[in-house]
């Protein structure tokens, strides 16, 4: 099978000739630039800066030659925008605080200040305060809060919320065919489409607003998951909004990509905890769903896409309530919260969904675990969540920077073997 024909197979529940793997298709399946680095080391590769993929976590471009050796069946066209509203091009030269050489986007800040921290700022505007920090030696950003708790609810406006949810405009969709056009016609992978803008409800990541160099509205994180509570009609109305800048995004970004992508992320909120659910099933069903399903619904009416739903944590108790919102990819998958034992997902939720994710634990095995410990998880994960199809392997979220190599070169044996 080709790449993309492996993926496709494990996407419609069939079995492909091997566990289809996606190290840095998304911004939620990749590897930190500094283990991108060394990777190459390690394999003899050609010595290079790595190009920075997403500055918000500081992941690394996963080049065609690495990508043989891993044996990548899924990609993406390189991202135009990033979390901080400027243009993601890596054209600068910049130094991480571990060393790797890196290049960024030409508006991201590279002078730390005198304690060591390391700013940035909603579209490069130094105008206003920062919108993210690293701390010395960090190795990826933080949302900064610059609007505390609500005070005035009268004067809470929905239209707040909404500012960084825009229209794609023609020069922005040109290019987004251009990009996958290109990795479509030149390439055999299946490619992942990111989300159009206004997709993604509630993502966490979004909500502080980073890429806005002045936010208004509820921005504060806690704020932000108290309001599914005490003001349950706000949300509704922002979502509703939102969801109907998403519709239109969705219809255009299909007009530009067709059906050259496999996959669409649609949202990246996270709902679950180490141990537990952030929010009550019922209150998910009332509050989500409604919304996931409008989007979700047209995306299966009007295009062959399957859709891409990333939730980090104890999410067990809601993926019925993920596969009723028209959900067919479930990832990271987290096996060490409560709750995520692979077998059980497996069998309850096997025939609908797709697990993208859960190959190996990024908390735990990965890092602190032996090589053989490694491989012997990744064996047993290829095992049950592969059965019958329906698994893409991946890392449990991104592979962190201080994964050792040999750790993850044994991640890549077992799957080899």
């Amino acid at each position: 099978m080709t790449s993309r024909e492996r993926v496709q197979a494990a996407l419609e529940h069939r079995t492909p000739d091997r566990t289809p793997r996606d190290f840095g298709s998304t911004a939620i399946t990749g590897i930190a630039a500094s283990l991108v680095f060394r990777l190459r080391q390690a394999l003899g590769l050609p010595e290079k800066p790595i190009k920075i993929f997403c500055p918000y976590q500081m992941l690394g471009e996963v080049d065609e030659d690495l990508r043989r050796y891993l044996g990548v069946d899924a990609i993406t066209a390189w991202p135009l925008g990033n979390l901080f509203g400027f243009d993601n091009t890596p054209v600068k030269p910049f130094t991480l605080f571990d060393g790797t050489p890196v290049l960024v986007p030409e508006a991201f800040n590279t002078t730390p200040e005198p304690d060591g921290k390391l700013f940035q700022y909603a579209c490069g505007d130094r105008s206003y305060p920062p919108s993210c920090v690293m701390p010395q030696g960090g190795l990826y950003f933080d949302s900064t809060v610059r609007v505390g708790p609500i005070e005035d609810e009268e004067a809470l406006n929905p239209v707040d919320n909404l500012e960084e949810f825009t229209l794609l405009d023609d020069d922005t969709l040109k290019r987004i065919e251009q990009g996958i056009r290109e990795v479509y016609d030149n390439t055999q992978y299946a490619i992942v489409g990111g989300g159009p803008g206004g997709t993604g409800l509630g993502d966490i990541a979004f909500v502080p607003g980073p890429m806005m160099p002045n936010p208004k509205g509820v921005r504060d994180i806690a704020d932000w998951y108290m309001s599914s509570l005490i003001r349950p009609d706000y949300i509704k109305e922002v979502f509703d909004r939102q969801t109907d800048i998403a519709l239109k995004n969705l219809e255009l970004y299909h007009q530009a990509v067709g059906e050259r992508i496999a996959v669409i992320t649609l949202c990246g909120a996270d709902f679950g905890n180490q141990r537990s659910l952030m929010l009550s099933p019922d209150l998910f069903k009332e509050l989500y769903v409604p919304y996931y399903q409008k989007m979700t619904s047209w995306i299966h009416a009007h295009t062959q896409w399957k859709v891409f739903k990333h939730c980090c944590g104890a999410i067990e108790p809601l993926l019925p309530h993920l596969i009723a919102a028209g959900f067919d990819i479930i990832n990271p998958v987290q096996i060490s919260a409560a709750g995520m034992d692979s077998e059980l997902l497996k069998q309850k939720y096997g025939d609908d969904l797709v697990f993208w994710g859960g190959g190996v634990d990024t908390q735990g095995t990965l890092p602190y675990g032996t090589p053989q410990e490694v491989y012997q998880q990744v064996k047993e994960q290829v095992r049950i969540l592969g059965r019958n199809g329906g698994f893409i392997f991946n890392t449990v979220h991104n592979a962190q920077a201080d994964v050792p190599v040999e750790n993850f070169l044994a991640m890549i044996e077992a799957l080899d073997g």
